[in-house]
């Protein structure tokens, strides 16, 4: 099925080109003593806010244990931030187990158990691709359908399966705003709508458009009824959202973790050290919290990152 736009999205460039276009990427803050002393180290991150918090977080600890390190976050697309790390433009990143399964190592079918999913993520990225990924964190920000509370009870749907239902009784109804990354993404629209018969959902029915849109429109009754979410994003519960049930259990598990090259993970096991109890403290209720502040309350990544390390004693 083709999709249709309805906001242009820019043409994805190379990964290092992203890296110097980034607004608020490209700083540097120099290291001093500690276990890290004399170390250089690229962060990036993905470019939405709990990428961009994660990554602070690991800056602020990685400089406080005396690294050099180079700011590239705020990366478009998951692809070219991957590909950034893969190629060394880049040391260091957040990224999710589900998008590793699925994306980066092409299986199909995920696995139940978070750490059965991680230990088999790792093991197979270290293997094939020298990543190594260092921690699971609690935090699983999961694809999920989401709808206006209102509109949701208004068209009888409360479970994912409901849509083909909806789709049946009137088409109409079942219009869909989903970001341009999760349009083609196995783990993305064209799995939802196999999993969930709903391939004859007509092309116009389906609008691509930003992350952010999609919560305003969902919010303000707008171009579409339902649409992409992350679970873990403060605007469903401010914005009046209800998440709809994933009842053929479709989306895998998307636990965070750092990822680093092999290389570096080798030359300086201390990253490990210092972002282990980090990733390890983080579950999906501070996070959403943390990304509150972000995306509600416009505070920057860098502050909000830097304050919970502080609160949490990760930091002096």
């Amino acid at each position: 099925m083709r999709l249709r736009p309805t906001i242009t999205v820019p043409v994805l460039l190379s990964a290092s080109l992203l890296l110097t276009a980034c607004s608020d990427a490209g700083s540097s803050a120099d290291g001093g003593d500690g276990p890290l002393a004399g170390a250089e180290l690229t962060v990036g991150s993905k470019s939405f806010a709990e990428s961009i918090i994660l990554s602070y977080m690991a800056m602020a600890v990685l400089e406080d244990a005396g690294a050099t390190v180079q700011d590239e976050t705020g990366i478009e697309s998951s692809a070219n931030v991957r590909t950034a790390l893969t190629s060394g433009d880049i040391d260091l990143y957040w990224e999710y187990t589900g998008t590793g399964w699925i994306s980066y190592l092409g299986e199909t079918e995920p696995l139940d158990d978070a750490q059965e999913q991680f230990d088999a993520v790792a093991e197979a990225d270290l293997e094939e691709n020298s990543i190594a990924w260092l921690a699971r964190s609690p935090i699983n920000n999961a694809y999920a359908i989401a709808a206006n509370t209102q509109t949701a009870e208004e068209l009888g749907v409360s479970t994912m399966s409901d849509l083909g239902t909806l789709l049946a009784e009137d088409p109409d109804a079942l219009t869909m705003c989903v970001e341009s990354e999760f349009a083609a993404r196995d783990d993305g629209l064209p799995g939802v709508l196999e999993a969930y018969d709903l391939q004859s959902l007509p092309e116009e029915n389906i609008s691509t458009v930003g992350e952010a849109i999609i919560y305003t429109e969902l919010r303000d009754g707008g171009t579409c009824n339902f649409g992409e979410v992350f679970a873990t994003d403060a605007r469903i519960s401010a914005f009046g959202l209800t998440v709809l049930e994933d009842d053929r259990t479709f989306f895998p598990i998307y636990n965070a973790s750092p990822t680093v090259r092999a290389e570096t993970d080798e030359n300086y096991p201390e990253i490990a050290e210092l972002l282990t109890p980090i990733a390890e403290a983080l579950d999906n209720e501070t996070m959403a919290a943390l990304n509150a502040e972000v995306d509600l309350e416009g505070r920057t990544a860098e502050d909000v990152a830097e304050e919970w390390l502080t609160e949490k004693g990760f930091l002096d």
